[in-house]
């Protein structure tokens, strides 16, 4: 009996030891949603830790969807907070409906003349599935409210990530992107300096 206590008690110590001093352990724990690198609408390849310390509104966009009118209130959301440390990415997708359907030059052609859009805008991508972005399935991996983890349910589904890099919230199609409860949880987060 004491010698299984003991090897018990060795067991104990040494996992709770490597866990505390394991780079590789740590690393993992203080991992963000940021760690992926995604691909601009030009084709750039950029690192998301680039935005490390901004608060994200991001949201996978299509052309042709009732909701594409929401270019306009992601746009102004944009402006308005920008200079406060927002930052609103655009995913393209063509998974819901095939609405979005162009090419790269479409994309930004339509973004820009309808919409104006000036906030960055990334390579088309698949958000669901065996075939999806890593970091959307990081993102959609994420226990948030209102809506909880799982498959992005349609076009304009918006996450938000805290400036510490993890989701802190997550809106369905239907909120809009200047609807009171996105407001109200990008300024409490921007407010966290």
């Amino acid at each position: 009996m004491n010698r299984f206590l003991t090897f018990c008690a060795v067991g104990v110590f040494i996992t709770s030891s490597f866990a505390v001093t394991d780079p590789v352990f740590a690393e993992k724990e203080n991992e963000t949603v940021l760690k992926h690198k995604v691909k601009t609408l030009e084709g750039k390849k950029i690192e998301l830790s680039a935005y490390e310390g901004k608060t994200l509104l991001v949201v996978n966009v299509a052309s042709r969807c009732g909701a594409t009118p929401q270019y306009a209130a992601l746009q102004d959301v944009y402006k308005t907070f920008k200079d406060d440390g927002l930052v609103v990415i655009g995913f393209p997708c063509n998974q819901f409906g095939k609405q979005e359907p162009g090419s790269s030059d479409d994309i930004r052609e339509f973004c820009t003349a309808n919409y104006g859009v000036s906030f960055p805008m990334m390579a088309k991508i698949d958000v669901n599935g065996d075939k999806a972005d890593p970091f959307y399935k990081a993102l959609t991996a994420a226990e948030t409210k209102p809506k909880k983890a799982g498959p992005v349910g349609w076009n304009f589904e918006k996450f938000l990530i805290g400036r510490d890099g993890n989701v802190v919230a997550r809106f369905g199609t239907s909120t809009e992107p200047d609807s009171p409860e996105v407001i109200d949880a990008i300024k409490a987060d921007l407010s966290k300096k």
